[in-house]
């Protein structure tokens, strides 16, 4: 049985190599390089095993089966991931942008939801592959929110304008946590025995979103104390280091939202705290560290989705279904974003192409799958898990690898 410190040690050394690969010899991005890397690498033992060396395949299955991807990114990766995203966002722009970025995290999201799962209802039963509505819905909850983990990795190495990062960047970093809440409720209703009241519906929507929300601002508010009673950069990295991992796991156990808490607590610590509590020392310390930290989980995780191909259950109808619901969640994100965005034109200028931007550049990444991997273990979880990888993958390939060109051609 492998343990978790050797665990992390292949996973390391095998991220470390497939970048090293890709940064030499490809030239990709690196979290894109590192994925396709990864998925050749699956297919490849794949083919080994087919070819009767089994052995091999067997050891690879049975080590990232060992991978709890859920646990490892909703409760450990994903605190560290979205600190270091809200740590860059600027609150002023921020602000400017507010109303963009909530109707976006919030109508958008839930709107998505909806289209998303009721289309893919009646599409799945074309197939014969008859999927319960409220697993629809969850399959449309899951898919919906644009990865913050994907999206920043892509927006920090463009030249789109300040209030188009800024709308990128803050919507991908909120309709996370919104579209966490949102399946969070609609698995609630699946696995209830007892039936479920609007009322104990909103309660629990209003204690995870508004919740996270407030302890956020109380972890923004301890960390703002602490920082700014001391001057020494290697305790004060320390400190925004506990903010995220401990403030996450509080979160957690009080039932609110972990992820909006740990991004309002990284505006905080990157707009409050820098501004007025930390030294230049501390300041380029923990910029420093907090980079670091992203661009290694970054590579890791990518590197996770990819090899995540050996385990995933395959089925021709399943591939064709998902190749259709690429176009599904396309076309739901153009509407989910479209009429939002053209009634906040009616007061306010907004940059020409931002509908076509934010809709090709709402990459679906490793949340997605891990949330997909949370749902009862069982024949219509293999075929969410399935949809989803499909999915995640043209995202992060063909619109991740076509972004930067896209932009360009629209802003040329």
């Amino acid at each position: 049985m492998t343990s978790i410190i050797d665990l992390a040690a292949i996973l390391i050394t095998i991220s470390a190599l497939f970048a090293y690969i890709n940064h030499r010899f490809i030239g990709l991005p690196t979290t894109i390089g590192v994925m396709i890397i990864a998925m050749l690498s699956s297919l490849l033992l794949v083919l080994i095993g087919l070819l009767g060396f089994t052995d091999v395949h067997v050891h690879a299955t049975a080590l990232l089966s060992g991978v709890d991807f859920n646990q490892t990114l909703m409760h450990g990766m994903l605190s560290f991931l979205l600190f270091a995203g809200a740590l860059h966002v600027n609150l002023n722009d921020l602000r400017e942008q507010k109303w963009v970025i909530l109707s976006l995290a919030t109508v958008g999201v839930c709107l998505s939801t909806f289209v998303v799962g009721t289309a893919a209802y009646y599409l799945l039963a074309l197939f014969n592959c008859h999927l319960p509505y409220l697993y629809c819905l969850l399959f449309g909850a899951l898919i919906s929110p644009t990865d913050p983990i994907a999206v920043m990795a892509t927006v920090k190495r463009l030249g789109v304008s300040k209030d188009l990062e800024t709308t990128i960047a803050g919507e991908s970093l909120f309709n996370d946590g919104v579209g966490v809440v949102i399946f969070t409720v609609l698995l609630l209703l699946l696995q209830s025995e007892a039936e479920l009241t609007v009322a104990h519906i909103g309660l629990v929507f209003l204690e995870e979103a508004v919740g996270g929300i407030l302890f956020g601002l109380v972890l923004g508010a301890i960390g703002y104390y602490l920082i700014n009673t001391i001057d020494n950069f290697k305790v004060e990295v320390l400190i925004t280091l506990a903010l995220v991992m401990g403030g996450y796991g509080l979160a957690m156990a009080l039932h609110t939202s972990g992820p909006i808490a740990v991004v309002v607590a990284g505006l905080i610590t990157g707009n409050v705290l820098r501004q007025h509590a930390m030294s230049e020392q501390t300041r380029e310390s923990v910029d420093q560290f907090w980079e670091l930290i992203d661009e290694i989980l970054n590579v890791i995780l990518f590197a996770l989705i990819g090899l995540e191909m050996l385990i995933i259950p395959f089925d021709v109808q399943w591939l064709v279904a998902g190749l259709l619901l690429i176009a599904v969640v396309l076309i739901s994100r153009f509407l989910c974003v479209g009429l939002p965005i053209q009634l906040i034109r009616l007061k306010t200028s907004l940059s020409p192409h931002i509908v076509k931007i934010l809709v090709w550049g709402g990459l679906r990444g490793g949340i997605s799958v891990a949330l997909a991997l949370s749902l009862p273990v069982g024949e219509f979880r293999d075929l969410v898990l399935f949809l989803t990888y499909v999915i995640v993958v043209f995202s992060i390939v063909v619109q991740g690898l076509t972004l930067g060109p896209f932009i360009k051609k629209l802003t040329s």
